[in-house]
């Protein structure tokens, strides 16, 4: 089955967008989800926003993990570190490809105009 159009894809996930939805999808380990693009945003402000480096010095349990609360999503996925790291990556990596593939679209439209 066909998701959409690839984005971005490392060794542990892959992200796709769907022109039909207008939705970018996520698939990470077990976690699958589809996101409008402004919660795909507030969602990689929320994974930007954990301080990995104040996590990594943090001896206490609850510092080991990070409870991630994804749209569309009922139950929070808890995440260890590294996978945060991993996430933070795709996240990242998908919406650098968003912004390429706008400027892209903005260019070759504007220059078929003139």
């Amino acid at each position: 089955m066909k998701i959409g159009e690839e984005l971005f894809s490392t060794s542990k996930g892959s992200s796709y967008q769907c022109d039909r939805s207008n939705r970018v999808i996520l698939c990470f380990g077990d976690l699958v989800t589809a996101f409008r693009i402004h919660e795909f945003v507030n969602f990689r402000r929320r994974i930007n926003s954990i301080d990995i480096q104040s996590k990594l010095f943090d001896l206490s349990d609850e510092c080991d993990y990070e409870v991630i609360e994804a749209p569309q999503q009922a139950l929070p996925q808890r995440m260890a570190l590294c996978e945060v790291i991993q996430l933070r990556e795709l996240v990242n990596g998908t919406h650098f490809a968003l912004e390429l593939n706008s400027l892209l679209h903005e260019v070759l439209y504007s220059s078929c105009e003139v």
